[in-house]
């Protein structure tokens, strides 16, 4: 099949569960998730589409408390503390290298998102080599933020995350970046 026809498919399938109130098509997150292993960015369109796909199509047992419209503090979901995390580290790291050409968001993203245990222990001793490097007020900030989220980690780095978990990954890591920017635009307008 050519990928007209799969993505007209899709289109049908997805509109058909929006009508009927049935869960969403698998594939539709899987292409989601696919198109964010390739491209490295999350939107608020692609956030809003996992954000959907989980809470529809979920099971009432799994974990809700990453799908909420903003950050979630409270949460001590290990994925979804775990992508803000990720957060945080590529914001370290931009605070202390601001023309750096290959972040860890680059390079990591990926394989943060589905296999932790691999990923965590060397981009966080990386970030502590660019903590050095702020100035004392951002490295308080930056290091109170990581102490608060590492504090809610009650267990060691997963080995893998399912695709589900992978979504709440994602949402973890939009949040937190989206508070960045609400934090930054909240500053600019004061100064106005």
């Amino acid at each position: 099949a050519n990928d007209k026809s799969v993505s007209l498919q899709l289109s049908g399938d997805t509109l058909r569960s929006i009508l009927t109130g049935q869960r969403y098509p698998a594939t539709l997150y899987q292409q989601t998730m696919l198109r964010l292993k390739v491209e490295r960015k999350i939107s608020r369109g692609k956030a809003a589409i996992i954000k959907a796909y989980l809470i529809r199509n979920m099971d009432e047992k799994l974990n809700k408390e990453g799908l909420t419209v903003k950050l979630n503090d409270e949460t001590t979901y290990q994925p979804y503390v775990l992508g803000r995390m990720f957060s945080v580290l590529e914001s370290i790291q931009q605070k202390a290298n601001p023309n750096i050409n290959v972040t860890i968001k680059d390079k990591y993203f990926t394989s943060a998102c589905s296999t932790p245990s691999t990923v965590f222990p060397m981009i966080t001793s990386l970030c502590e080599k660019y903590t050095r490097k702020l100035e004392p007020a951002n490295r308080i900030y930056f290091s109170n933020q990581l102490l608060n989220l590492t504090g809610k980690i009650n267990e060691s780095y997963p080995a893998h995350l399912s695709l589900y978990d992978q979504g709440i990954f994602q949402l973890g890591y939009y949040h937190q970046t989206q508070k960045k920017f609400e934090k930054n635009n909240t500053e600019k307008i004061e100064e106005e």
